[in-house]
């Protein structure tokens, strides 16, 4: 499947939670894998913007159970709890801005 496919998929919790519709996607550029799933986008997001950005309204691809009509994430990590970052995540956001 390609990124692509899912922008605009609802985003729902296992528990049935509504937390938004995907918008953009970080990828790590050195494995080719997807890290966070976006509910914003931030290509115009100050750096505070961005760090809120991915505190409050994005998700770990790793918390994704499943994609199909839409995407299912552990309701255990939600996108209002998760405020574990990937080291340099905000960081290296900067250099990929258009």
């Amino acid at each position: 499947m390609k990124v692509s496919e899912i922008y605009n998929m609802d985003i729902y919790s296992d528990a049935g939670q509504y937390l938004g519709e995907v918008k953009d996607a970080i990828v790590d550029l050195q494995t080719g894998e997807v890290s966070r799933l976006l509910m914003e986008e931030w290509r115009n997001s100050s750096e505070d913007e961005v760090r809120k950005l991915l505190q409050h309204k994005s998700v770990l691809f790793r918390n994704v159970k499943n994609i199909g009509d839409v995407v299912l994430v552990s309701s255990a990590k939600t996108a209002n709890q998760q405020h574990e970052s990937v080291p340099g995540e905000a960081e290296d956001l900067s250099y990929r801005r258009r």
